[in-house]
């Protein structure tokens, strides 16, 4: 097998200190007045020999790895996705690159993904925590490394997060269907005490019972497509008389338009929408489809600026910051008033 090249096999063949092949190597030559003769012969070998430093081994000698660890529900998911394509840009301006996975929700996978990021000696952590994996954040935090909350928070732990008003967000969203003269309006949400959802649901309640009328709750458990489908068809065949309904995440709306789609019901005329997350396809559907739109640019700025300020070798401030930012809801056609 191949012999993998070294920094002292480069040091031994030009004749130089292993140091001085390290200083070049790490940006450092002017600082330390390296000739510019002895910078190109280094750098020219290295080209030649294919040269590719041990990065682990880097990482135990000064502490830092320069990568970061972004663990998120679903990548795939348009509010995520987006999210995590901001980030990586943020982190690699300022000299950081992101290794990511999805959690699908999954507390199991979740900590070994978390366990996995710690074997790669990452730098810091971004995470959207699925319930259950407070004592390996404690765990992560504990050894040193700094960790920022993104969508939602855990309330026994005490770490950085991002997040929207969420509350806030769903009693805006409700108002604005009774406001448009809707008189029976339906939630749709995930069965999950998650914190973001909770917050959600209870923006729902406050709003259903400022203006007296009656709540109709559906939760959906984490199932496949076709499952959530078929869940959300038999909550809209049992409430006949709703003429709204509020879809607490993006791909809920999703499959309930899918489910309204087989019901052949007319959006607004039988049944007004508004979802949560905006997404392109909202914008493109017949009708239009009103959202409410989270600050994506803001939530991901925030939360790579927040953790960056963590890794600064001078930072010591160990106050935690709860960022709550607000949404705006972008109303569309699915909920215009009723003639």
């Amino acid at each position: 097998m191949e012999k993998r090249v070294s920094i002292n096999d480069i040091a031994k063949q030009l004749g130089v200190s292993i140091t001085t092949v390290s200083f070049i190597l790490n940006g450092r030559a002017k600082e330390k007045r390296i000739s510019d003769k002895v910078v190109k012969s280094v750098l020219d070998l290295v080209e030649q020999v294919g040269y590719k430093p041990n990065t682990l081994a880097r990482s135990l000698r000064t502490g830092k790895t320069n990568i970061i660890g972004l663990l998120v529900e679903d990548i795939a998911n348009p509010f995520f996705g987006s999210i995590a394509r901001l980030i990586e840009g943020n982190a690699y301006r300022n000299g950081y690159k992101i290794i990511y996975s999805s959690t699908g929700n999954n507390t199991a996978k979740a900590r070994e993904l978390m366990q996995m990021f710690r074997d790669r000696h990452v730098d810091g952590y971004i995470i959207v925590p699925p319930e259950g994996v407070e004592s390996d954040i404690q765990a992560i935090m504990a050894s040193g490394k700094p960790v920022v909350l993104l969508d939602r928070y855990l309330p026994e732990v005490n770490v950085d997060s991002v997040m929207i008003d969420n509350k806030e967000s769903a009693y805006q969203a409700t108002e604005h269907l009774i406001l448009n003269g809707f008189k029976q309006v339906g939630l749709i949400t995930l069965n999950s005490t998650q914190t973001q959802m909770q917050e959600r649901l209870s923006g729902y309640t406050d709003a259903i019972k400022h203006y007296g009328m009656t709540e109709r709750i559906e939760k959906i458990s984490f199932e496949d497509n076709d499952a959530i489908v078929d869940q959300i068809k038999g909550f809209l065949q049992a409430n006949p008389d709703l003429d709204a309904v509020l879809f607490l995440t993006n791909y809920l709306c999703r499959m309930g338009l899918k489910a309204m789609k087989a019901m052949q019901l007319n959006i607004p005329q039988d049944l007004a929408v508004v979802g949560f997350d905006d997404y392109d396809l909202f914008e493109m559907y017949t009708p239009t489809i009103t959202t409410v739109a989270q600050p994506i640019e803001q939530i991901a700025e925030n939360a790579i600026n927040l953790l960056l300020s963590k890794l600064e070798p001078a930072n010591t401030e160990t106050k935690f910051q709860k960022m709550v930012l607000p949404a705006s809801l972008i109303a569309r056609q699915s909920s215009v008033k009723k003639s």
